[in-house]
């Protein structure tokens, strides 16, 4: 809850005036028209950066093309990076398995049948020094997709990059960092609220002083939506939660100027090509009202919505799998279109499996046939002025704005989770979705129209299954053969820090220099914050 701090009711732009002639994007008009909308967008650039955060977006600089990758061993994900730079992407992005992502060792029983299956095993600094192998840390952007381990996995990565001889302060990228999300659409939580909130706010206080071209969080929506939200909760929710994390940061006596230029933000990105652009403008408007009038922010970088955008990984079928191309070729574009900073594009193969080498590679490709042939990069926000796109962001903003009012009227985004609102909203959308998907009001071509016979899809991703038991090997081998009595007062004194009000990110990289694995440091934790169950 926002404390002795201006309430989200925002004062509208006086660029902003619009017709209440509709409300619900399912009844949009047929035809739109003057009528429909009377408003100025403004120009990239400037306040609050509707038409995009630079005033030349793409014609200075592309979005980064980041594609998410990572599975089985560090070595295979290693692999898979270096192809994929090789291939023009710009910039990595890793995935977790479960057992790194809920803090296990891959001996630990609780890992068990998950090692390395939806992500790259990583549990020791050995293991990310080997995912990094051959990658310039100091040139390369890196993307994590991490949350309740993040400030373990982001102390490896300092700590790799400080064995090559690069000093943190060089390194750029992004941490995912953002926990409230997990109680809300995920489940990859560890610790109770309350001490995820610490940790949450000790790595963003740790990177504004050390690592300082870090984005220490990357506020999402995208699972929210893939949880079964639509636009506007996926909006309303992740700005809320956006919200509750700059507060707990500013709570520490911390000016929000001095950390609010590295918050980031993701999105996902559907198939409604009209709603997912002006979604992304919207974002852009809220977020620089919000930090100018609730955070008083005074730079113009502290008001700046920076978002990566994936394409929505729900929406892909294993029916007909090559029409998945077109369903991903459409999102990219809408988050174009919208002003994306970086972007993921999914593969045809993932409503099945993992992707194969050649499935990520086309994705990649789809990006660079949009970024390099399709012409919309050469002019900025194209589409402004549009009666149709101009309504449907100002609708966006005012259903947004009405939903986050709500939020902060039962005291904020940890209120509204505890008492199980985000949950309970997202479920009954889901349900919505799916009665309106049987019922054939929704259409999905070859799940429910245009279904055709095919034969099943052979060329899918095959992980090695002698993995978890050489994983188990390496970690034993790692812990066998480490200073025993550093790591134990590495950790011992983690431990103790962990009682105090410090911050605990020093006393995390100490113990990962110390040789401390994630399932030791993680439990470690555990001993002094407890584990949170669900109700």
């Amino acid at each position: 809850m926002i404390v002795g701090k201006p309430s989200l009711n925002l004062r509208k732009h006086p660029n902003m005036s619009i017709s209440s002639k509709r409300s619900d994007h399912s009844q949009r008009d047929a035809l739109y028209t003057q009528e429909h909308v009377n408003i100025d967008p403004g120009f990239p650039g400037q306040f609050p950066f509707t038409r995009g955060v630079q005033p030349n977006m793409y014609r200075g600089r592309l979005w980064t093309m980041r594609q998410y990758a990572g599975f089985g061993s560090a070595e295979q994900t290693n692999q898979r990076f270096l192809d994929l730079l090789d291939a023009g992407q710009t910039g990595l992005s890793m995935a977790f398995d479960l057992p790194t992502q809920m803090g296990y060792d891959p001996d630990d029983a609780m890992s068990q049948g998950e090692v390395g299956r939806v992500g790259v095993s990583i549990a020791s600094i050995d293991d990310m020094a080997t995912v990094l192998k051959n990658i310039p840390l100091d040139q390369v952007s890196s993307s994590m997709t991490i949350n309740a381990t993040a400030p373990i996995l982001l102390c490896f990565y300092i700590a790799v990059a400080q064995n090559n001889g690069i000093d943190p302060k060089l390194l750029k990228g992004t941490v995912q960092n953002d926990i409230l999300k997990e109680y809300i659409a995920r489940g990859t939580y560890i610790f109770p609220p309350k001490a995820s909130m610490r940790l949450c706010a000790d790595l963003i206080e740790y990177c504004s002083n050390h690592v300082p071209l870090w984005n220490p969080i990357s506020i999402s929506g995208y699972h929210i939506r893939e949880a079964g939200s639509d636009a506007v909760q996926e909006l309303a929710f992740t700005l809320s939660n956006a919200v509750a994390y700059a507060q707990t940061v500013v709570d520490r006596n911390i000016d929000f100027d001095h950390f609010a230029a590295r918050l980031s933000f993701f999105f996902a990105s559907h198939n409604d090509l009209i709603e997912e652009i002006a979604k992304f403008r919207a974002a852009r408007t809220l977020w620089a009202l919000i930090t100018k009038e609730v955070f008083k922010a005074k730079k113009t970088k502290s008001m700046l919505l920076r978002f990566h955008a994936q394409t929505g990984g729900s929406t892909l079928t294993a029916q007909q799998v090559d029409n998945n191309i077109v369903r991903t070729t459409l999102q990219a574009l809408a988050a174009i279109l919208g002003g994306c900073q970086s972007l993921h594009t999914n593969s045809k193969d993932e409503a099945l499996a993992l992707p194969t080498k050649e499935s990520a590679m086309l994705a990649l490709r789809t990006q660079q046939l949009l970024a390099y042939e399709s012409g919309v990069a050469h002019t900025v926000d194209p589409l402004a002025g549009s009666f149709a796109i101009e309504h449907e962001t100002q609708r966006m903003i005012e259903k947004v704005q009405a939903e986050m009012e709500k939020i902060e009227s039962m005291g904020g985004s940890q209120k509204a989770i505890e008492n199980n609102y985000y949950q309970k909203a997202i479920a009954e959308r889901a349900y919505q979705f799916q009665k309106d998907l049987d019922q054939g009001q929704q259409k999905i071509v070859g799940v429910n129209c245009y279904q055709s016979e095919e034969a099943p899809v052979s060329n899918l991703l095959k992980l090695d299954v002698d993995l978890e038991k050489n994983l188990k090997q390496n970690i034993t081998q790692f812990k066998n053969t480490r200073d025993q009595t550093k790591t134990h007062e590495a950790l011992t004194q983690l431990q103790a820090k962990a009682k105090s009000q410090d911050n605990l990110l020093p006393y995390i990289l100490k113990a990962v220099q110390a040789k401390a694995t994630l399932g030791e440091i993680t439990q470690t934790l555990k001993d002094i914050f407890g584990r949170y169950q669900a109700q």
